[in-house]
């Protein structure tokens, strides 16, 4: 998913003739600490709320103020991983898109992010998730593929992270089965470290059944 699909006009950029206080209430109703300021279609930079707090007259024009703003942004071909890996590097609340002539065309907020990331991630499908963890040098997408659709079942999204300091792998898999036994066994089998796993268990399901069938015999 590329940045131009994410775009909100929901939250409308500042302008220099607008006043700190303006933006301060922009983002109490908004609920985001940055905004962006621009000059009928030049980005000018994102003003943040620390940044008004700070102003000596915060009821002036933007535009009377000597501002120091970042420029963080992105262009609209640019994949939804650049957007997520500048908001987490800047702590940005929204990202502004510029096309390829630097022009401002709207914001992505991490709310549109989380959304997208959500869809993307298979997270509203049914089914289950297992965390495997693992060396480097032993990760093969392709042979954990082929264990779960071994077991009749299919990988809808895959997670993979890393840690500086360390040669394993967290490898999270979300899989379109809400009993993951058969497939728990099969890694266990394959010598793989489960380290979590998150499903409901059709035994479980059968057990509960069968318990609340003699709850009712007893009610009789």
């Amino acid at each position: 998913m590329l940045a131009r699909d994410l775009i909100k006009d929901l939250i409308p950029p500042l302008k220099t003739s607008d006043s700190g206080l303006k933006a301060l209430s922009w983002m109490e109703e908004f609920r985001v600490s940055h905004l962006p300021i621009v000059n009928n279609v030049h980005f000018l930079g994102l003003i943040t709320d620390e940044d008004i707090l700070n102003l000596n007259a915060p009821e002036e024009p933007l535009g009377n103020h000597s501002l120091s703003l970042l420029r963080p942004y992105v262009t609209e071909n640019q994949h939804i991983y650049e957007v997520l890996k500048l908001v987490s590097s800047l702590k940005l609340t929204l990202v502004p898109v510029l096309d390829e002539e630097n022009h401002y065309l709207g914001i992505i907020t991490l709310g549109d992010i989380i959304d997208s990331i959500s869809k993307t991630a298979s997270v509203a499908d049914p089914g289950g998730v297992i965390v495997l963890e693992l060396n480097q040098n032993d990760y093969s997408l392709s042979e954990i593929a082929q264990i779960v659709e071994s077991n009749d079942s299919r990988i809808l999204s895959t997670a993979i992270s890393s840690h500086p300091d360390s040669t394993k792998l967290e490898v999270v898999l979300k899989v379109n089965r809400t009993d993951l036994t058969r497939i728990l066994a099969s890694f266990y089998r394959y010598d793989y470290h489960v380290k979590a796993s998150f499903h409901q268990s059709e035994f479980n399901d059968d057990m509960k059944q069968r318990f609340d069938s003699f709850m009712n015999y007893l009610n009789i």
